[in-house]
């Protein structure tokens, strides 16, 4: 049976249990590395494994939930809703309600607005579960919270589910976002704001009026709320009233101990404090979801005054890291609840998919309902100037939605339909600041591609196709023939019109990018196929790898050739080498020596499949 909410974290927790959605791990783990490698071994199942509940972490008296929106079943679960698209109706149904024009109409819409107030965050009165236990002064002490150590590379413990409550100075408007929040002490965390999210927006607010800011965190709150502070919602909208929408009753706040601040008053921990906008520390590197690590950089510092807590919490942690991972789903959720308010912006877009190798702002594929010469294009512009989606360093336009349910036939589609030299854009743009791949932060090369069926007004498209003749076993002898260091090759879609070979390279005794582009373009291979070089430790038989390879490695008007007689793509790491003067950040790896202590750990669990 579908529950539509839940009043706290331990409600759901008990739902998914009932559903058989949750694994209990009763072993003692350490939240060093060991319940990262349990949880990523999970999450990578078919179709997101099921929720863990960590009972017993080694030194600390709280258990940890990892994994709890890692499926489609889950995510459903979390948000109340039979579908994702069910919940996104329900969104557009408010989006598009007419204004009331006749004294009538206006009459008409009072239930419906009365319906929408009931939403409305409220502020409990009394003694709230977060706050059954309080701790203030030396009573502080954020070691004793099971925060995760996640890889091997990070720079300490992150937090990385809280909920992190701040004000406007301006208007006074609330906000709560997710950002990750290292363990630097007792009572110091680093805020990781990125300049494009709320949060940093207030920060600017208060260091221009040189002003400490207040703020107030919540670790373990009802999946509603979890999740409605990673939506992209418009500036000055309230996340809390999302949650209520989302959960149909609002949600219950209370205000902070020693902060001006409200908070949901059934939260498992709640850490009140302030930034000091004249203060930035060294924070990370941290494993992110782009399944690299993210590099070190000064963000401002969060002094805890208080610590709160329920009298039994449950510590609530994400793992990100190599996709699929939990927050692909929760980012399905986005994808799914935010299509409406695109169509308000686009109302030609029918749909669209972000794609988990593309790890959310790396491409989306949308289909559209063209009506005119270079509709895709009026489309591709609008996306790039549009909130969230003007992080999209990829854009593929097609005409029928179908192709987003089923990735194979969308590639087969696409490598059938397209001209490289009539369908392909290139511009410039702002970038998600997690992208590595162009010359300089947060700003570089974007590509459009235009599938879309050809109209009056529209040249037709060529039949310049990359296609040879030359089977596997050729295209090997004859790249090892250019340079030994061509170490393995393969061929992908080769029943298309356009087919793709997947070359490994080993950038070995100074042999830079170019070196390689230049080895095949000035070879008699070079109109075989579409080349897409990757380096020499990849599985080139692994597509959805390769894939992730290219929309992450890939500056587009640096990485592509794009000549008559022969298409490469470099996918490959970047360096001095070949010009890149920006550290180059690692793949996320969990050490060999926690590997096998986990494949001990979870010897007795049958949930866990072995190789």
């Amino acid at each position: 049976m579908m529950k539509k909410n839940y009043k706290d974290l331990h409600e759901f927790i008990s739902h998914l249990e009932m559903e058989g959605q949750l694994l209990r791990i009763k072993d003692p783990v350490s939240n060093i590395l060991e319940i990262t490698e349990i949880t990523d071994r999970m999450s990578k199942m078919p179709g997101g494994g099921k929720a863990l509940l960590f009972e017993n972490v080694k030194g600390y008296n709280f258990p940890v939930i990892t994994n709890q929106f890692g499926s489609i079943r889950r995510i459903n679960m979390a948000l109340g809703s039979s579908s994702l698209d069910e919940l996104a109706g329900r969104l557009h149904s408010i989006i598009n309600m007419k204004p009331p024009v006749t004294l009538m109409d206006k009459i008409k819409l009072l239930p419906e607005l009365l319906s929408m107030s009931r939403f409305l965050p409220r502020v409990r009165k009394g003694v709230a579960p977060c706050q059954e236990v309080i701790l203030t002064g030396d009573e502080v002490d954020l070691t004793k919270l099971p925060v995760l150590f996640c890889w091997p590379g990070d720079g300490g413990p992150f937090i990385t589910l809280p909920v992190v409550f701040t004000r406007s100075l301006s208007d006074g408007k609330r906000n709560a976002g997710m950002y990750r929040m290292q363990i630097f002490d007792k009572r110091t965390t680093g805020m990781h704001w990125h300049i494009h999210k709320d949060g940093a927006h207030h920060y600017h607010e208060y260091k221009k009026a040189g002003k400490r800011m207040e703020v107030a965190v919540a670790v373990g709150t009802d999946p509603a709320v979890t999740y409605a502070a990673t939506a992209p919602l418009p500036r000055g909208v309230d996340e809390m009233l999302l949650a209520g929408f989302i959960r149909r009753k609002p949600v219950e706040m209370v205000k902070c101990v020693t902060v001006d601040l409200e908070v949901p008053a059934n939260a498992e921990f709640i850490l009140e404090g302030y930034v000091d906008p004249d203060e930035l520390r060294i924070e990370g590197p941290f494993g992110d979801h782009t399944g690299y690590y993210s590099l070190k950089g000064e963000y401002p510092v969060f002094h805890v005054t208080a610590i709160t807590h329920r009298k039994n919490p449950i510590y609530s942690a994400t793992i990100v890291g190599k996709p699929p991972m939990e927050d692909c789903y929760m980012a399905l959720a986005t994808e799914r609840l935010f299509l409406p308010m695109i169509k308000t912006i686009l109302p030609e877009i029918k749909d669209y998919m972000l794609p988990w190798e593309g790890v959310f702002h790396n491409i989306a594929v949308v289909a559209i309902d063209k009506e005119f010469p270079h509709h895709a294009g009026k489309v591709m512009n609008g996306l790039w100037g549009s909130g969230q989606m003007s992080f999209a360093k990829m854009l593929v336009i097609i005409d029928d939605e179908a192709l987003l349910k089923e990735g194979k036939l969308l590639m087969e589609y696409l490598l059938n339909t397209v001209d490289l030299f009539s369908d392909v854009t290139l511009t410039k743009g702002i970038l998600d600041v997690l992208d590595h791949s162009a010359e300089r932060p947060l700003y570089g090369s974007k590509l459009g591609i235009d599938i879309t069926k050809r109209v009056d007004g529209e040249e037709k498209r060529g039949d310049d196709f990359f296609h040879g003749t030359k089977n596997l076993a050729s295209l090997k002898y004859e790249l090892t023939a250019l340079d030994e260091d061509f170490v393995d090759v393969d061929i992908a879609f080769e029943h298309c019109k356009n087919r793709v070979i997947i070359v490994s390279v080993k950038k070995n005794k100074g042999k830079n990018s170019a070196f390689f582009k230049n080895r095949i373009l000035h070879s008699n291979i070079c109109t075989e196929g579409i080349f897409v070089l990757v380096d020499f430790h990849i599985d080139i038989k692994d597509y959805s790898v390769v894939l992730w390879k290219l929309f992450n490695n890939v500056d587009p008007s640096r990485d592509i050739v794009l000549e008559k007689n022969c298409v490469i793509i470099d996918a490959t790491r970047k360096g001095i080498i070949d010009g890149h003067v920006r550290e180059w950040p690692d793949d996320i790896e969990m050490s060999e020596d926690v590997k096998r202590q986990v494949d001990e750990i979870l010897k007795k669990y049958p949930d866990f499949q072995f190789n």
